[in-house]
């Protein structure tokens, strides 16, 4: 047990198309990301950008893996330079 009292709070993220893993723990993108996505087709959006980074590619793999096994994904890819290059991917839901 910790002392820190916000260690296990909830945090609500207002659901939107643009979603930033920037401020997103890396043991965490996994879940964030099936959570965003689920919620964002609840909502009925249809064209997504996930921004994570250029990096080395770590969170760019994680987010494609739950896209390959999401079933409402449609599409997916690198998005344009001016929105983020291979630093964001554009999603279609279905």
């Amino acid at each position: 047990m910790t002392d820190d009292p916000f260690e296990n709070e909830v945090v609500r993220i207002p659901i939107t198309d643009v979603m930033d893993l920037h401020t997103v723990p890396p043991r965490e993108v996994e879940a964030v990301v099936e959570e965003y996505l689920n919620e964002a087709n609840r909502m009925g959006l249809k064209a997504l950008r996930i921004i994570h980074g250029r990096g080395m590619g770590v969170q760019r793999d994680i987010v494609r893996k739950v896209l390959e096994r999401t079933p409402f994904v449609a599409a997916f890819g690198d998005a344009p330079a001016e929105a983020g290059g291979w630093g964001a991917t554009v999603v279609t839901l279905v």
